[in-house]
């Protein structure tokens, strides 16, 4: 359960402001810390892949998530972000479970991700399992791999 009463929206972006305002928050929370230039916060999947955000009932995004597809059977969780001053709330759980659920309808098999080494925890509740190590992120954040069934 949230621990607001304020009316969320959890959905894609729709429409051009909904799409910068998807990829800014993307971009503070996983790139600018980092002094990663604007642009860095998005590749080449996100023309064919699902995007989920919550929005407050002032339509400011509060958490984000992607999922793209790697193979028929094995979906990738990718550029999970929640706004600093809405952590805590369980909104990193929404998306990953509206992620999720897109996987399931689309008869995925298996989920992966590769989690900063300060979200680990976060994943591991939610049914992941560290299977190996991930790439090191501008030579400074650490990632682990991590897999979930969904069979």
């Amino acid at each position: 359960m949230d621990s607001t009463d304020e009316p969320l929206i959890l959905r894609g972006p729709t429409s051009p402001d909904e799409w910068d305002a998807y990829f800014d928050l993307r971009w503070r929370i996983l790139r600018e810390p980092w002094g990663q230039p604007r642009g860095s916060e998005r590749d080449s999947m996100d023309d064919s892949a699902f995007h989920l955000f919550l929005l407050d009932s002032a339509r400011k995004p509060l958490a984000c998530g992607r999922l793209h597809f790697n193979a028929p059977d094995e979906a990738q969780v990718r550029f999970m972000a929640v706004d600093e001053n809405a952590r805590g709330r369980g909104y990193g759980r929404r998306i990953l479970e509206g992620l999720e659920a897109e996987a399931a309808r689309r008869g995925t098999q298996k989920l992966v991700l590769n989690a900063r080494d300060n979200v680990t925890e976060f994943y591991a509740k939610h049914g992941y399992g560290v299977v190996g190590e991930a790439e090191t992120l501008f030579g400074v954040i650490r990632h682990v791999r991590m897999e979930k069934s969904l069979s």
